[in-house]
C-alpha cells in the first residue's frame, strides 16, 4: 500500500511539470486543473470563460469506441432537454451504426436499451441531417438530431467554422469524435492519448462555438413557444440517466 502510494505520488509530480502549459493556461482563464487521485488524469474547472460553466477531463476512455485515453468536456447551459443533437466523425459514424444495427437483431436487445450510451442510441432514434454550411464538415462529420430545424440551427457558420478548423490538425479523419447537445448542456468527446495544449485549446473553442450556438437556438424556440419534437418516442418513457460523461469521484 505504501509503495503503491509513492508510485502515485511521483507519477503526480512528474505530470505537474509534464501539464504545466495546461495549468498555466487554466489560471489565466480563472479555472484550477486538479489531478487525478491515481495519477492517470486530470479534471480542469474553467467557471467564466464559456457561456457556462465547463469542465475538461482528461483519463481513460469511458466508452467501448474509443481506446486508451480520451479527452471530455461539458458546458452547463440549462437549456431544454429536448434539444437532442449530435455531431459525429463519419467513420466513427459508420462503425457504431454497423454496431449499434448488429445487437438490436440478436437477444442482446434489452441490454443495448439500458446500457448503451445516447450517441449510439441515437444513431437509431433519429435520421441524419443535412449539412449546408461546409462541404468540408459534411464530408468529414455527420449529423443527427431530433430534427431537421434545430440541426440546422445548431449548425451555424461559427460552430462549422471552429468543425472545419479542427479537422485539419486535431480532429483528423478516423480520431474519434462526438459532440453533443443534451440534457440541457453541450458535450464533446475524442480519443487523445496525450494531451497537449494546443489541442485542448482547439477543441475548447468547437465546444464554445457549439454552446453558444445551442444557446441561440434555445432562446429563438424557447421564446417562439412552439418546440420541435420528434416523431420517435422510442425512449421518451426511459428514466432520468445519472451523467457519467465527466465524473467526479476520480479526482483530487
Amino acid at each position: 500500500m505504501v509503495i503503491k502510494q509513492i508510485k502515485q505520488w511521483f507519477t503526480v509530480r512528474a505530470n505537474a511539470a509534464r501539464w504545466r502549459p495546461l495549468i498555466d493556461w487554466a489560471e489565466e482563464r480563472g479555472g484550477l486543473l486538479r489531478h487525478a487521485r491515481d495519477g492517470r488524469g486530470f479534471v480542469i474547472d474553467l467557471p467564466r470563460t464559456l457561456p457556462g460553466l465547463t469542465r475538461i477531463e482528461w483519463g481513460p476512455s469511458q466508452r467501448s469506441y474509443i481506446s486508451g485515453y480520451e479527452l471530455r468536456m461539458r458546458c452547463e447551459l440549462k437549456l431544454s432537454p429536448d434539444m437532442q443533437m449530435m455531431v459525429i466523425e463519419r467513420k466513427l459514424m459508420e462503425q457504431l451504426e454497423s454496431s449499434v444495427f448488429e445487437a438490436y437483431t440478436d437477444t442482446l436487445r434489452t441490454r443495448v436499451d439500458t446500457d448503451t450510451p445516447e450517441e449510439m442510441r441515437w444513431l437509431v432514434m433519429f435520421p441524419k441531417q443535412p449539412v449546408l454550411e461546409s462541404k468540408l464538415v459534411k464530408q468529414r462529420f455527420g449529423v443527427v438530431g431530433v430534427n431537421q430545424e434545430l440541426c440546422t440551427a445548431w449548425m451555424s457558420s461559427s460552430l462549422c467554422e471552429r468543425l472545419a478548423q479542427a479537422s485539419q490538425d486535431i480532429l483528423v479523419e478516423g480520431r474519434p469524435f462526438v459532440l453533443l447537445s443534451l440534457r440541457g448542456n453541450v458535450y464533446l468527446r475524442t480519443a487523445m492519448p496525450d494531451p497537449s495544449l494546443p489541442e485542448v485549446q482547439g477543441l475548447t473553442r468547437v465546444l464554445e462555438a457549439a454552446a453558444l450556438s445551442a444557446q441561440e437556438v434555445g432562446h429563438r424556440f424557447g421564446e417562439g413557444g412552439s418546440w420541435p419534437t420528434t416523431t420517435s418516442v422510442a425512449w421518451h418513457n426511459r428514466p432520468a440517466e445519472t451523467d457519467h460523461s465527466v465524473p467526479r469521484n476520480d479526482v483530487a
